[in-house]
């Protein structure tokens, strides 16, 4: 059974910074692209890093220079979040997409269509 456990989610002022982590089991971790996604109120959902199983990783515009994704060889993918916006304020979740020939940009762009989610945290940015 597939699990992805988001966690380190808060509140944060302006220009304060985040880490979140993801505990991911029940799948062969280095075979998978793995990936956040927020969605905000109101709003579609949104690819905001992806890291493909070369270890390779791709942003979305918004928040190149101030997120970095990560992972470790304990089966945790992490984002660190830095200089955080008002408009960073979503629910993020933490995805898996099983081996495919999808390139990461194309998974960034397609986020829902990703194979396996967390439940989310929140991260909420005040001015």
């Amino acid at each position: 059974q597939v699990q992805l456990v988001e966690s380190g989610g808060g509140s944060v002022q302006t220009g304060g910074s985040l880490r979140l982590s993801c505990s991911v089991s029940g799948l062969i971790y280095s075979y998978y692209s793995l990936g956040w996604i927020r969605q905000a109120p109101g709003k579609e959902r949104e690819g905001v890093a992806v890291l493909d199983s070369d270890g390779g990783a791709v942003y979305a515009d918004s928040v190149k220079g101030r997120f970095t994704i990560s992972k470790d060889n304990a089966n945790n993918l992490y984002l660190e979040m830095n200089t955080l916006k008002p408009e960073d304020s979503a629910m993020y979740y933490c995805a898996a997409n099983a081996p495919s020939t999808k390139s990461a940009l194309r998974q960034l762009n397609e986020p829902a269509d990703f194979n396996f989610w967390g439940q989310g945290t929140q991260v909420t940015v005040s001015s």
